[in-house]
């Protein structure tokens, strides 16, 4: 019977062990707003294309993602800070912007969302007319 015990906390400290080798890290954004919309930069170094994730549910906006830094194949780590790095971020989004139509890009490790306004939310200009 200690011989189980002893074995389940093995693994559940093998377990905390992993949690805490987890590193998940908030991207830092800038976001700027135009007549047309907004845009949302964010650092994800490392990040490619396959490993990232983003979502819209109702108003909530996620961007998720996980930089795996490749070793060359005739080469084998011998210490690593950080191993596999996960990025995750949400935003809600405003009712005046059109979710249904994000336009997403990532170059050189920087995501940028752009987020058009509805078309009812625009500005528009009003021709005043004479007579």
């Amino acid at each position: 019977m200690t011989e189980r015990k002893d074995l389940e906390k093995q693994e559940s400290k093998a377990t905390q062990q992993i949690k805490q080798d987890e590193c998940i890290l908030r991207p830092q954004v800038d976001i700027c707003e135009d007549a047309t919309g907004i845009t949302l930069q964010a650092d994800m170094p490392g990040v490619s294309k396959d490993r990232l994730d983003i979502q819209v549910d109702k108003d909530t906006l996620s961007i998720a993602g996980d930089a795996c830094l490749d070793t060359p194949d005739d080469m084998e780590p011998l210490y690593a800070d950080i191993g596999v790095t996960r990025y995750q971020r949400s935003f809600s989004l405003s009712g005046e912007l059109d979710a249904t139509k994000i336009d997403a890009t990532l170059k050189d490790g920087l995501l940028t969302l752009h987020i058009p306004k509805r078309e009812e939310h625009k500005p528009r200009k009003i021709e005043v007319r004479t007579g």
